[in-house]
C-alpha cells in the first residue's frame, strides 16, 4: 500500500491533570431510561468474534438517497452500505478500529499497519470508495480517530490507549495525496478511544474510557482538556465509554451522543458548554421483531442532514450481538426524529 512521507510538524504537549479515581455511577440514575426502537440494520459481517465497531455516515449532496454508511471491521478493513443496508463495496485494507468522514475525505485508524487510512468517496455505483494511502503515525496501535475541518483544514483526531491524543492536519491534498503534519498532541491520565469534533466551535470531545469525556478548546494551543461527564455522576456514563458524534443543529446548538458501552445505552448531552445531560435510551428491537435490540455498542455516528425516511437525521450505532453475542456483527440505523422525542428534545433546525 502506497504510504505518504511525512511533513515537518510542530508538537504542543499539553498534560491534563490526572483522572479522579473511578467510581461506579450512583443509583438510581438521574434519567429514566427510554427505549428507541431500531428503523433497519446493516447486512452483517459473517463470522464469529469481536469485528465491527465504527460507522461513518456520508451524505451525497447531490442525491441523498445515494447516501453511504461506512463500517469499520477490525480483522479486515472497511464495509461499504447503502440506507438500506445492503453491502455493496469492502475494501481489504487491513484492521480498522474507527473511521470519520468530511466531506468526500475519509479517514480511519489501521493498527495492522500503524497508520491512518486514507479514502475519498467518488461518484462510481460499482466501487463507490477509494483507499487513497496510509500515513504512518509512528505511535503503537492508532485507536480512535475522528475528522473535523478546523480553520478550512481537515483534521485528524487520533487516539491511543496510554491516553495520548494527537492531532494531524491535512496540509495539502493535491492529485488525491494526503500530506497530514502532526500540529497537535494532548495527554489524558487511561486508555481512550472515542473522540468527535465540533468544527464551528472549535472544540474536540474525547473519550477516557475508565473515566469519562472531556473537550479541548481547539482556538487555544495552551487549553488543557476540560472534564464534560464523568462515570462517577450518575448521568448514565459506565465504563467503558466509548463512541462519541454531534448532531448539529443549523443555530450551533445540538446534542452529544455517547455510548455507555458495558450498560448497553447511550448518553445524550448538549452540544454546547455546560454540555447538560440530556437523557439516557438504550436501542430497543423493532415493533415487528426483525431487528433485534443493540447490546455493547463501540462506535456510532449521527447526523442533522435530512435523509430519505430520516427527516430530523440519522443515528447508527455498532450492535455486538446479532441476535448472538460476537456473532455476524452489524450496525443498527434509529430515526433521530425518534430520539428527540423521546427525551423530549428541541433543538432548532
Amino acid at each position: 500500500m502506497k504510504r505518504f512521507m511525512l511533513s515537518a510538524s510542530t508538537l504542543l504537549a499539553l498534560t491534563a491533570c490526572a483522572a479522579t479515581p473511578f467510581s461506579a455511577p450512583s443509583e438510581p440514575l438521574r434519567f429514566e431510561i427510554v427505549p428507541v426502537a431500531a428503523s433497519l440494520e446493516t447486512d452483517p459481517m459473517v463470522g464469529t468474534g469481536d469485528r465491527a465497531d465504527d460507522p461513518a455516515i456520508w451524505v451525497n449532496t447531490a442525491d441523498t438517497s445515494a447516501s453511504l454508511i461506512l463500517g469499520t471491521n477490525k480483522d479486515e478493513g472497511l464495509h461499504v452500505y447503502t440506507l438500506s443496508g445492503e453491502e455493496i463495496q469492502f475494501l481489504d485494507v487491513g484492521q480498522l478500529n474507527n473511521v470519520d468522514v468530511r466531506g468526500d475525505l475519509v479517514v480511519a485508524s489501521n493498527d495492522e499497519v500503524e497508520a491512518l487510512s486514507w479514502f475519498t468517496v467518488t461518484a462510481s455505483v460499482e466501487d463507490p470508495v477509494l483507499h487513497l494511502g496510509d500515513t504512518p503515525v509512528e505511535t503503537t496501535e492508532p485507536y480512535g480517530v475522528c475528522l473535523g475541518l478546523i480553520d478550512g483544514a481537515p483534521t485528524a483526531g487520533v487516539t491511543y490507549k496510554d491516553g495520548t491524543v494527537q492531532l494531524w492536519t491535512v496540509d495539502a491534498m493535491i492529485d488525491k495525496d494526503v500530506t497530514p503534519v502532526l500540529t497537535r498532541t494532548a495527554k489524558l491520565a487511561t486508555q481512550l478511544e472515542g473522540c468527535a469534533f465540533d468544527d464551528a466551535h472549535k472544540r474536540l470531545f474525547i473519550g477516557e474510557e475508565t473515566h469519562g469525556i472531556w473537550s479541548l478548546d481547539l482556538s487555544d494551543p495552551a487549553a488543557l482538556p476540560v472534564s464534560v461527564d464523568t462515570i462517577a455522576n450518575g448521568n448514565g456514563l459506565v465504563e467503558d465509554v466509548e463512541g462519541l458524534s454531534l448532531w448539529e443543529a443549523g443555530d450551533g446548538s445540538g446534542y452529544l451522543v455517547a455510548s455507555a458501552q458495558a450498560a448497553d445505552r447511550f448518553v445524550v448531552y448538549d452540544r454546547l458548554p455546560p454540555h447538560a445531560p440530556r437523557g439516557v435510551i438504550t436501542i430497543a428491537a423493532s415493533p415487528d421483531g426483525l431487528i433485534d435490540a443493540v447490546s455493547h455498542t463501540d462506535g456510532l455516528d449521527v447526523i442533522s442532514t435530512p435523509l430519505p425516511g430520516y427527516p430530523r437525521g440519522l443515528l447508527v450505532v455498532q450492535d455486538d450481538a446479532n441476535p448472538k453475542k460476537s456473532v455476524d456483527q452489524n450496525f443498527k440505523l434509529i430515526d433521530w426524529a425518534a430520539v428527540e422525542t423521546a427525551l423530549g428534545l428541541t433543538a432548532a433546525d
